[in-house]
């Protein structure tokens, strides 16, 4: 008998409502440790809102979060880093005045003091390219050199989940490479939920994709089932 799966996060319920629209409606999600799962669906299908009910940048409307076996519904963003939470836009836009490393080290500060924090800044910097960089401000870096540079801020605190969203955008094709093998060398130690766009990256690394249009969960499951679903390839894969 193999040794069953252990859920990181679960939501149950979870609805968003702005204004009498339903961004979110009634989402029972679970992501297992160590996976690497998709989320992906139509602009205004509910992606981002649902991350950021998950992170703690906005509150649910209904429903409930657990991480790690606790509820942390109610609890606020920096909380939830502090118990092993990471999100591209929650950990913020670069300090573009800023050298890179300092946006790094900045970042690593949340969990580690003086050296510590130093080292896993420089780890950070090297595991995505930039360590060469590391001097040069944030604001001078190319849009694609920019969102490594986030991914770096999310890796230096050592998270139990990092949430990206949209990560390769604006990447060359050989950034897009190294970036799969990136993600390939975090998994399992680091649990990893994509929004993404660039449908070969999600069939490529996803072990599970979930589907989701207009505020709900349309699918799950493997991405060659994801690629065979009817109701997925007529709302979203327009192949249908």
């Amino acid at each position: 008998m193999g040794v069953a799966a252990v859920s990181l996060l679960t939501t149950s319920g979870l609805t968003r409502h702005f204004s009498g629209i339903h961004a979110v409606e009634g989402v029972d999600f679970t992501l297992e440790a160590g996976e690497i799962r998709a989320l992906i669906g139509s602009n205004g299908a509910g992606k981002t809102t649902l991350v950021s009910m998950i992170c703690g940048r906005i509150p649910p409307s209904a429903g409930e979060i657990h991480f790690d076996g606790r509820d942390i519904t109610r609890w606020p963003a920096h909380r939830r880093i502090m118990a092993g939470m990471a999100y591209t836009f929650q950990i913020s836009s670069i300090y573009a005045g800023l050298p890179v490393f300092e946006n790094v080290a900045l970042a690593a500060r949340r969990k580690r003091r003086g050296r510590a924090a130093e080292a896993a800044t420089q780890e950070a910097l090297m595991r995505v390219g930039l360590w060469e960089r590391a001097d040069q401000p944030a604001g001078d870096l190319a849009y694609g050199h920019q969102r490594l540079l986030e991914i770096a801020m999310g890796l230096a605190q050592s998270p139990r989940l990092l949430i990206l969203d949209e990560p390769t955008q604006g990447l060359s094709e050989g950034e897009i490479a190294a970036f799969k093998a990136l993600i390939r060398e975090l998994a399992p130690a680091t649990t990893i939920l994509l929004i993404e766009h660039n449908m070969s990256v999600v069939m490529e690394l996803a072990e599970r994709v979930t589907v989701m249009d207009m505020g709900r969960i349309l699918a799950e499951g493997t991405p060659a089932e994801i690629r065979a679903n009817r109701a997925v390839q007529a709302a979203y894969l327009g192949t249908g």
